[in-house]
């Protein structure tokens, strides 16, 4: 891979909420989501979840013809909490090997709105990426201004500088579906940041 080259992304993580009592507008823009990253012919991983916005995700990119892959760990898969018609499962031991086979399988990252689960796979994902395990570009899918309160706090933890300003480029935020799609391309691989404060 050339250093600050944008690798062909053929498979995208998308992150997001299982719950099922979230507005109707949610399940639209997920909908519309996985429409979009199926026309683009990108395959998507996600954690195999059968209700919320991972259910619309993964059933309008299969609709569309795209490969979903779930990845969920055993305890969940007894539970009975996986989707029943994925391209592939992939079942782990634990909720860590979960999201290290998600992060590494895809070539970007998507979160839409989601609770806690979504919270801590994004953060997780954004400090591996200003570690340098994951370079590829991360996009937070700001639908109905959900994340502006995280936003502003990541704002806040670079004021009082206990992040770079430079770490504010580990992410991108889109309004859109068609935003998200198109930085998702259009963002260049992570090349590091050596700034230092004076």
């Amino acid at each position: 891979m050339e250093t600050g080259k944008h690798n062909f992304i053929k498979t995208v993580c998308i992150y997001c909420a299982s719950s099922t009592h979230i507005d109707d507008t949610y399940f639209e823009l997920a909908t519309e989501l996985g429409q979009l990253l199926s026309a683009r012919g990108v395959d998507i991983v996600n954690g195999a979840g059968s209700t919320g916005l991972m259910r619309a995700v993964s059933d309008a990119a299969l609709e569309g013809g795209s490969k979903v892959t779930g990845v969920i760990p055993q305890f969940m898969v007894e539970r009975g909490w996986h989707h029943p018609s994925l391209s592939n499962l992939v079942v782990t031991a634990d909720m860590h090997e979960r999201k290290q086979r998600m992060a590494a399988m895809s070539q970007g990252v998507i979160a839409l709105p989601g609770g806690c689960g979504t919270l801590e796979e994004l953060l997780e994902v954004i400090t591996w990426k200003q570690l340098g395990i994951y370079p590829h570009p991360i996009i937070i899918f700001n639908a109905n201004h959900y994340y502006d309160a995280l936003l502003q706090m990541l704002d806040h933890a670079i004021a009082n500088r206990f992040m770079h300003p430079c770490h504010a480029g580990l992410w991108c935020v889109a309004e859109s579906a068609v935003e998200a799609v198109n930085l998702l391309f259009s963002t260049p691989l992570w090349q590091g940041c050596t700034a230092k404060y004076k």
